[in-house]
Formats: structure tokens, sequence, C-alpha cells
């Protein structure tokens, strides 16, 4: 009885120690991480553990902040179309 006292001890001390590891890792190597991505002001990719920089869309597509697909393609036309006339001579 005496040794499956013992035996028994250390089997859960020795699960014990495993989970708190696991525990450790998973700060460690998940919420840590993600924690300081946010606090950075990226968005944490959690599938991949990638903290990626938000793009504003305007500095790619070259439209004005609020303006619609349809608005910026008429002023672009609006300007070629200015920029034809005056090398035209208009």
């Amino acid at each position: 009885m005496r040794l499956t006292v013992s035996r028994l001890k250390i089997i859960f001390l020795g699960l014990f120690a495993l989970a708190c590891a696991g525990i450790w890792v998973h700060q460690i190597f998940w919420v840590w991480p993600k924690e300081r991505c946010e606090r950075a002001g990226g968005w944490w990719d959690g599938s991949e553990r990638v903290c990626g920089q938000p793009i504003y869309i305007p500095d790619i597509t070259g439209r004005r902040e609020g303006e619609s697909r349809e608005d910026a393609a008429l002023r672009r036309a609006a300007e070629q179309a200015a920029q034809e006339r005056r090398a035209r001579g208009e």
C-alpha cells in the first residue's frame, strides 16, 4: 500500500509539473506575442502566429479617404481630359 501511495504521489506531481510547463509554454509562445502585437497597433494572426502591419487603403489605391471607386475613376478621367486639353493647347 505504501508503495502505491508513493507511486501515485510521484505520478500526480509529474502531471502537475507537465501542466504547469504547458501553461507557461502557451503564455510565452501564444499569449504574450499577441498582447505585444496588439499593444504596438498590429493585427495578430493566430493561425500562423504572425503580427501584421495594417496598411492604409488610400495609400495603395491612390483614392482620397471616403472616395468610392466610381468617384475616383471620374476624378481621374477628368484630370486626364484636362491634361489632354492642355497638351492640345485648348
